[in-house]
């Protein structure tokens, strides 16, 4: 890795950082990661530390693109080769029961000890660590625990003036955890506002945050009685501060997955009238429950399942794992045929289907 010197990041961004995947970037535990990867990111990215990855782009591992965004083996070794040092270390990983394990907990004893401050939105606090946090205090390192809820009288009931927003709501769900729902959310957001659609995106979920957005909130760090009034707070400050032509919601687990029922809140307190059903074909249970045998319903029944709820299925999304090339053409055409809907792979073809399909039903959208 060769030695930079940076007073600004890329892309004009004056904070920079470094994402810790600890032998994880090439699984979808590293999801966060990978967003920050891709883009956009409210800070500029200087690495990514996994040594089973060291010495590859990550960009070219993530999807063959390259974004001069090295990946070295340890924090020590970046640290090295970046002048100056970058401000943050973000972690790059989710962990089952958000767990901070061994050999990442080195790497952020690590920075937090060279004065680099932390990012995470772990479930387990950084700042709740001794350790760790006294060597971020000894260095003068801040310790960023994003999935720390906020203190109850900050948060809000829902009280009804989502029935005021002028701007229609379209959420994106998933049939699954881990889909690339936020990914999606993302695309659809770019792709809108280069259709010349003054379009806005409400984020649900920690990479949310760390892309830069700039409306929402972390849904599963917040007590549950205030989740509704806390997503009805977030569109009716966006739909005031930017009075957009559309509302894009970022969709977290799924309707009817067992360890995380999750979706119904943005249809029934979020009012959205539309909906972009992410889903993948290769899967058969539910991410982390196949060994119960948590089967995914069928996708029929998951539309269906929208419609109940007061919403409709837009257009499918595909997540492509598991998938050969041969059955990518193959699923698009049996789907499209079956449901009448536009049917896409996000990474793979882009989504102008989406947003052309979105864009034609937008008055359809703010009667419904």
């Amino acid at each position: 890795m060769r030695r930079r010197s940076m007073s600004t990041g890329a892309e004009g961004l004056a904070e920079t950082a470094i994402l810790l995947a600890n032998g994880l970037f090439e699984t979808s535990w590293a999801k966060t990661a990978h967003g920050l990867v891709r883009g956009p990111s409210r800070y500029s990215i200087l690495g990514v530390v996994d040594p089973g990855c060291a010495g590859a782009d990550a960009g070219e591992l993530l999807d063959g693109r390259r974004r001069d965004i090295p990946v070295v083996s340890s924090v020590a070794e970046m640290l090295d080769n970046l002048a100056p040092p970058p401000d943050f270390c973000v972690v790059g990983i989710a962990t089952e029961g958000g767990v901070i394990p061994a050999e990442l907990r080195v790497s952020l004893l690590e920075a937090a000890a060279a004065g680099v401050s932390l990012v995470s939105g772990l479930h387990r606090f950084l700042a709740d660590d001794a350790e760790i946090a006294a060597a971020a205090e000894a260095s003068g390192a801040r310790i960023l625990d994003i999935r720390k809820p906020r203190p109850t009288p900050d948060l809000h009931f829902w009280e009804g003036s989502i029935r005021r927003v002028r701007a229609p709501r379209v959420a994106v769900l998933g049939t699954d955890c881990g889909l690339g729902k936020r990914t999606t959310t993302a695309l659809l957001l770019t792709g809108l506002r280069a259709a010349g659609i003054k379009a806005e995106m409400i984020y649900t979920g920690q990479t949310g945050w760390l892309s830069g957005q700039q409306h929402g909130f972390i849904l599963d760090a917040t007590l549950n009685d205030f989740v509704s009034g806390e997503l009805e707070r977030v569109i009716v400050d966006c739909d005031r501060e930017h009075q957009p032509d559309v509302i894009l919601l970022e969709g977290q687990s799924a309707l009817r997955n067992p360890s995380g029922p999750c979706g119904s809140e943005l249809i029934i307190s979020g009012a959205a009238s539309g909906v972009v059903l992410q889903h993948a074909p290769g899967r058969v249970a539910f991410d982390g429950l196949e060994a119960m045998g948590a089967l995914i319903p069928p996708l029929q029944e998951e539309i269906e399942l929208v419609r109940l709820l007061g919403s409709r299925v837009m257009a499918l999304t595909l997540n492509h794992e598991g998938l050969t090339a041969p059955q990518y053409d193959e699923l698009r055409a049996e789907l499209a045929d079956r449901f009448d809907l536009p049917v896409v792979f996000p990474l793979l073809d882009g989504v102008e289907r989406i947003t052309d399909a979105l864009v034609s039903h937008l008055d359809d959208l703010r009667t419904d």
